[in-house]
């Protein structure tokens, strides 16, 4: 668990400092530079220390630089604050693989309830598309501190959310399988 937290934040990297340093200085112009900065030093950093990037790695990089040039060159930070929909849209796209989600599951629930984790891994998909839509949404308002409670509450709490709900179906689904199997 502590090394999905430390790839999430490594992922989101230059969006939290992107964050950090706007909501301590109420300035875009500083904020996106020393994203940009920042993205391109973890980039460094991790070739000095000759660990292998990663297609998402370059790609988010090149998000960043491009979104952050775009936020410098107009004065507007929707551009940057634009970023995070595109992983939602990306991770998305992989999750309308069918199947995707039976991978992470333990045994007694692919092979009790697979249709169920399947439905589920397509449901996983909507909300990251929905999710998405709503970093746009409420980026294209402009309003960065509203984005930032989108962004940290409402997207990170959907997941939970539907993590939590996914737990409580798929024990009460196995459970109600096993129990009719037995009768």
């Amino acid at each position: 668990m502590k090394d999905v937290f430390a790839k999430l934040a490594t992922d989101f990297f230059s969006t939290i400092v992107f964050l950090a340093v706007y909501l301590a200085t109420d300035n875009v112009v500083l904020a996106t530079s020393v994203a940009i900065a920042g993205a391109v030093a973890q980039v460094v950093y991790s070739r000095i220390k000759g660990q292998e990037l990663g297609f998402m790695t370059w790609a988010s990089l090149a998000l960043v630089i491009v979104l952050g040039s775009a936020t410098l060159l107009t004065h507007d930070p929707r551009f940057v604050l634009a970023k995070p929909s595109i992983a939602h849209f990306a991770i998305g796209a992989i999750m309308l693989k069918r199947g995707w989600l039976l991978r992470y599951m333990p045994p007694i629930v692919t092979e009790t309830i697979p249709e169920y984790v399947t439905v589920a891994g397509y449901a996983w998909a909507a909300l990251m598309f929905a999710l998405g839509a709503g970093v746009i949404a409420v980026a294209a308002t402009g309003d960065i501190k509203l984005w930032a409670f989108y962004v940290s509450v409402v997207a990170i709490g959907a997941k939970v959310a539907a993590f939590a709900i996914q737990y409580v179906a798929f024990r009460i689904l196995v459970t109600n399988r096993i129990r009719a199997a037995r009768a």
